[in-house]
């Protein structure tokens, strides 16, 4: 681990930016485990506050994975089990700029799910308006499931980013989580959209790969992210020493990757 050192992209980005009066709340989720979901909330992440923008990690998932992975102790309560602030829970990460609100197992307590999905998306999406106003992009970090804290986490964003994996069976269960997105902006939440389709784990390699990239741009066009995350141990050994890859190893393939996601992020702003 040493100092980062991003593409030059970074710098051909920086006269773009242009700081929003409110944060870009963004879902990352997926039902499937084992997709890169909790990578991608993290490094993305990272590479937008590499970039210069304020960005924070709301851990929902009772798994902690996004805060542990930031090198961050999960939480006794989470705010929204405890009826805290949530701004009174943001915790500064080590990389500037980045910071996490922890997560916790209270989470899965059923009791804190005792409020209705619409209701409790309306108080999440109260508290993220009211609270995290100073950020410019908060990523939820949702669970792997369709359960109830992904579906509030839908109901409060603007976008949600959907990683899969360039693997056999990766159309699986994709159009769930579509479905889900476009019932919650139905019923719920209609300013959410799909924000992007992340490719990872991608084996350039392997004709399997390519035909699974082909398959999920054929099927959803512009919506897919035009950067495709490697398959890199490096991406998968940074959360065991509480780093995004873009620290931990900064001339990785797999962190070379994740800050021109962010770049592309930042493009489609």
């Amino acid at each position: 681990p040493g100092s980062v050192v991003l593409p030059p992209v970074e710098a051909a980005s920086e006269p773009r930016r242009r700081l929003p009066k409110v944060a870009k709340i963004i879902s990352v989720a997926n039902q499937k485990g084992g997709v890169g979901k909790t990578t991608t909330a993290i490094n993305v992440a990272a590479g937008l506050a590499k970039a210069g923008r304020s960005t924070l990690v709301i851990d929902v998932d009772p798994q902690c994975n996004a805060t542990s992975g930031l090198g961050v102790e999960p939480a006794q309560r989470h705010p929204l089990v405890a009826g805290r602030s949530l701004a009174e829970a943001v915790v500064e990460t080590s990389q500037p700029k980045l910071f996490v609100l922890p997560g916790s197992q209270s989470l899965a307590d059923a009791d804190a799910l005792s409020a209705s999905n619409r209701q409790r998306a309306s108080m999440l999406r109260q508290q993220l308006a009211g609270d995290l106003s100073g950020f410019e992009f908060v990523f939820l970090d949702c669970p792997p499931s369709l359960g109830q804290l992904t579906r509030a986490a839908l109901g409060a964003s603007a976008e949600v980013y959907i990683p899969i994996q360039c693997e056999y069976f990766a159309m699986e269960g994709l159009s769930q989580i579509i479905d889900l997105a476009r019932q919650t902006k139905a019923k719920d939440n209609h300013r959410l959209e799909i924000g992007g389709i992340v490719l990872t784990m991608f084996d350039p390699d392997l004709d399997l790969a390519h035909e699974v990239a082909n398959e999920v741009r054929g099927y959803l066009e512009e919506t897919v992210f035009q950067t495709l995350i490697p398959r890199d141990v490096h991406i998968s050994e940074a959360p065991s020493h509480g780093m995004s890859v873009l620290d931990y190893s900064p001339r990785a393939r797999g962190s070379w990757a994740y800050a021109e996601l962010a770049m592309e992020v930042i493009d489609r702003e």
